[in-house]
């Protein structure tokens, strides 16, 4: 009798061991749901090839909502899906040492009392040094738009599709996000 106690009991166990691992998330598909983020360099050189619009994320290692940003905004589904088809994603740290060379021009960090900036970043922000800000360029690598500050997702969702779109070269983004944006782009977010 307690063989076949045992025996029930063992298999009970099994049973559940494989019942709460066939529920577990797939790692590969946790994985797939982060941007692919590069360096601006690597962003330039693919653009060469096959030209894309460009996100910026401009950043730096202090800024507490850069990191809320990273966190709620960048791990979107929604978000990270469109950006994936429709940009080149980059991380920028503004406050980085290393030098950034782009075709012919090269740009240099810039020391300034405790902290400095790079050039790069202060050009992309039209020296307008908040953070975060992102940055959109064109396939001609020329910008479209600077947007300082923590954007929450929703929000975001709807700036890059009237970005990724070209919806920005047609009509005002308060025009796009009331006529065309909820109709058109039902996005659970």
């Amino acid at each position: 009798m307690t063989k076949v106690f045992t025996g029930i009991i063992t298999m009970l166990l099994l049973a559940v061991t494989l019942v709460s691992f066939s529920f577990r998330p797939r790692q590969e598909a946790k994985e797939d749901a982060k941007i692919k983020w590069m360096t601006i360099e690597e962003a330039f050189a693919l653009n060469q090839k096959k030209p894309k619009k460009i996100f910026i994320d401009v950043y730096t290692d202090w800024c507490g909502w850069c990191k809320v940003m990273d966190r709620e905004t960048f791990t979107n589904p929604s978000v990270v899906d469109y950006i994936s088809k429709n940009y080149y994603a980059v991380k920028l740290n503004a406050e980085q040492k290393e030098d950034i060379v782009l075709g012919t021009d090269k740009f240099v960090y810039v020391a300034q009392g405790a902290r400095g900036y790079h050039q790069l970043a202060a050009a992309l922000l039209r020296n307008q040094l908040s953070y975060p800000t992102v940055v959109f360029l064109n396939e001609k690598f020329q910008p479209i738009q600077p947007i300082p500050g923590y954007i929450k997702a929703p929000e975001f969702h709807q700036i890059i599709t009237f970005i990724g779109g070209d919806y920005y070269s047609k009509e005002p983004f308060e025009q796009f996000k009331t006529k065309t944006y909820p109709q058109k782009f039902a996005v659970k977010i």
